[in-house]
């Protein structure tokens, strides 16, 4: 067994890593910044590669502040890099694909980001964005998201935000852990604490900001068919321009996206409720669902247009699932709107 360290030699080490800092520190920021460039050329918009994007954000400020004015957000790039991503907006001309994981043994969930261009994600390894735990308080079901796959509290730096259902597990709140826009209020001022933090937006007052909303229509008859689906949306907007990838100078409130699930269609050859799901979703499924945005909000049977899906969930194994997200939601709100989809509910099918 190895030694204690005396505490000379702590404090030398600590002034070695210090001075191996400060030698970074030094560089001329316009050298600093053609290093970020090129790394960020070289990276891609794929995983690993860009783990040496998020290596010279760590390597001390004046390198993290390169990288801030190169990498562009992800409603800009496509591309998810710093966990600051993951409250963005997706793209708006293509979709983000995701597949999650469940373990029922745990009640955990997994959000993972594609790694390849596989259509199935059954041997995707892909990179771990954030997970979720099922708990039951009381009467009501709910969904811990953190960053963390090991901390699932809410005192957590770690902690994202919640999913909550209602007592027939047909109706959820979404809960942010941060002001998803200025002058945004916590629906509880008890849960209201500081997020330490950097990896989302530093010094900025943390609880449960109601976000949204999922509602599965009641099926009071039984009669046999797929889940309908409502959702609304808050959809937060940029004001002005991203001050760098981690934070942005505002956010202004944007309104409510109202969106619904497309109704399948019946296939009388194969017997069953149909979606195209384009090659991403091979297993039949009563949680598959695609959503779209409706024309009006103030009328949810409006339809809005047909041909975009902003987000698409389905079944590939007896545990993965596909989740393609794409603007206005971020990867939370996907992830949150998908967690609603597990369970049975017994009101509505």
């Amino acid at each position: 067994m190895a030694a204690p360290l005396e505490s000379g030699e702590v404090v030398r080490r600590e002034g070695v890593a210090e001075a191996e800092e400060d030698r970074w520190a030094r560089l001329l920021p316009e050298l600093v910044a053609e290093v970020v460039r090129r790394v960020e050329a070289s990276g891609g918009a794929r995983w690993p590669a860009r783990k040496d994007v998020v290596s010279c954000a760590c390597v001390c400020r004046r390198w993290r502040d390169a990288a801030a004015t190169v990498v562009r957000p992800l409603p800009e790039s496509g591309k998810i890099t710093f966990p600051s991503s993951l409250k963005q907006q997706g793209p708006k001309d293509f979709p983000i694909q995701c597949f999650i994981k469940r373990n029922k043994n745990n009640s955990m969930f997994y959000l993972y980001l594609g790694l390849t261009n596989n259509l199935i994600a059954t041997t995707d390894k892909g990179k771990f964005l954030m997970a979720a735990r099922r708990f039951r308080r009381g009467a009501h079901t709910e969904y811990i998201i953190s960053l963390d796959a090991d901390d699932l509290s809410q005192g957590s730096n770690a902690y994202v935000g919640k999913l909550r259902s209602d007592f027939w597990g047909t109706n959820f709140k979404i809960y942010d852990s941060q002001q998803p826009y200025d002058g945004a209020k916590a629906s509880s001022t008890r849960s209201i604490r500081r997020f330490g933090s950097r990896r989302i937006r530093p010094q900025v007052s943390s609880g449960n900001f109601d976000v949204g909303q999922v509602s599965y229509k009641y099926n009071l008859l039984k009669s046999r068919g797929p889940r309908r689906m409502f959702c609304t949306m808050e959809c937060p907007s940029v004001q002005g321009t991203w001050e760098n990838s981690f934070k942005v100078k505002s956010l202004r409130r944007m309104g409510t996206t109202v969106l619904r699930n497309k109704a399948p269609q019946w296939h009388e050859h194969l017997q069953c409720w149909c979606l195209n799901f384009h090659g991403r979703v091979t297993v039949a499924s009563v949680k598959n669902f695609q959503l779209e945005a409706t024309a009006d909000p103030s009328h949810p049977d409006s339809i809005g247009d047909e041909e975009t899906i902003l987000l698409q969930f389905g079944k590939v194994d007896s545990n993965i699932f596909t989740m393609d997200y794409r603007q206005p939601l971020s990867a939370f709100q996907a992830f949150a709107i998908c967690l609603s989809s597990f369970g049975t509910k017994l009101a509505c099918e």
